[in-house]
């Protein structure tokens, strides 16, 4: 399923609609990224989204190393 597992974000349902008014279904997906994390000393593989993962970095919570002991 097309969801992140750290902030829920998901698939959103609308229309394109052409220039003589048609509509026809979209679906628009949310970039997602399989990524291998620490979390406390464990390995682990989430499917974040590239929205989220800027912002750990942002706030210097991201860890894809493995932490030295």
């Amino acid at each position: 399923m097309q969801k992140c597992d750290l902030t829920g974000k998901g698939k959103q349902y609308g229309h394109n609609v052409s220039f003589s008014l048609r509509r026809t279904k979209k679906v628009w997906k949310p970039n997602l990224q399989k990524k291998t994390l620490y979390v406390d000393g464990r390995k682990v593989t989430v499917k974040i989204s590239t929205s989220a993962l800027r912002t750990l970095k942002k706030k210097g919570l991201l860890q894809t190393t493995a932490p030295t002991k």
